[in-house]
């Protein structure tokens, strides 16, 4: 049974008919008045049944009149509930691989905690916002592998962004080397759209793959690359151990990132280059990238009507007969 916080009603021209109730009060207490005077020279019986507690609720006789007369209207009206049912037919997903750079220059902290954790942390959050989308995840530093397959299991996705670490790879910058995997993992998907958000905080230093050569690639498979610098050239606290006590300290050390090589990169996959200096800033562009890759879906609604009217109009046949009965019984010296 539906709920009947969601009834309305089909027909709502009959729900005029209640203006009829107020109306019919008028007369009722019209009539009531010249009652009055004519009773006054009634005989001496009815004089004594006016001081019963019959006549004190002969009025019920009316109220239920009245009640059953705005029942039928409310039945007439047709009230109903709808139960709407969505089912999502013909998903067209997007296939996604983010190519993560996990170099040791990624602990540095002018993210909160570092641009590591602060990364993992927002990219977990636009998993979340991907539900119909194949994802998979790309790690590079000195080289790189897959740390995920795509999979539309977004649980195991967001598992493996926990676990980035610094000490998975060898340490470098490896942007081609990051950017080739990402390619070579979508290069046979059949998804309507194929995209590559490629992060890096720093300059190309090692591999045996051009990054330039990689974009090629992406381009030749039709893959979009959005780029996200992280990071701005400068100084950036870095953690270090202490040498005397052994505790971990913050030192500034001088930060670079290549930010012409990703914006060629996104600019000849027809993608778009970002620059991210805060983890805010990191939120607001996968939001962006989230709201400029969506995903089509068709959505089929199916309806189904409870019809309601049968209960007022019982309910006022019933209160119709109630007051015939009394009418007829109780009531029957009063009339």
């Amino acid at each position: 049974m539906s709920s009947l916080e969601n009834i309305h009603f089909d027909d709502l021209f009959w729900l005029w008919g209640l203006i009829s109730i107020p109306i019919l009060i008028l007369f009722y207490f019209i009539r009531g008045q010249k009652k009055n005077v004519s009773t006054q020279l009634a005989n001496s019986a009815k004089l004594k049944n006016k001081g019963s507690w019959l006549f004190r609720f002969k009025p019920l006789l009316f109220v239920l009149r009245l009640i059953a007369i705005g029942l039928f209207f409310v039945g007439m009206a047709r009230p109903q509930t709808t139960d709407v049912n969505t089912r999502n037919k013909g998903i067209e997903g997007i296939d996604i691989i983010m190519a993560l750079d996990v170099s040791t220059s990624m602990k540095a902290a002018d993210f909160k905690p570092n641009r590591l954790e602060a990364l993992k942390e927002v990219a977990a959050q636009f998993v979340d916002g991907r539900p119909n989308d194949r994802i998979g995840v790309v790690i590079y530093a000195g080289e790189s592998f897959t740390q995920t397959p795509l999979t539309s299991d977004h649980k195991v996705v967001k598992n493996s962004l926990l676990d980035l670490r610094f000490d998975l790879i060898k340490d470098g910058t490896a942007i081609g080397m990051g950017l080739a995997t990402a390619v070579n993992r979508l290069k046979e998907s059949t998804a309507k759209s194929k995209v590559i958000i490629l992060i890096s905080d720093g300059v190309n230093n090692s591999g045996f793959i051009n990054p330039r050569d990689a974009a090629d690639l992406a381009e030749k498979f039709k893959i979009k690359v959005y780029s996200i610098a992280v990071g701005k050239d400068g100084l950036a606290p870095f953690p270090v151990k202490d040498p005397f006590t052994g505790r971990t300290v913050y030192q500034n050390y001088p930060t670079e990132v290549d930010d012409d090589l990703l914006s060629e990169i996104a600019e000849k996959t027809n993608g778009k280059f970002f620059k991210a200096d805060n983890k805010k800033a990191l939120e607001s562009i996968y939001e962006e990238i989230n709201q400029m890759e969506t995903t089509e879906i068709e959505e089929i609604k199916y309806y189904h009507y409870d019809e309601w009217f049968y209960y007022p109009v019982f309910l006022g046949f019933g209160l119709l007969l109630l007051e015939f009965i009394l009418r007829h019984t109780l009531y029957k010296s009063f009339v």
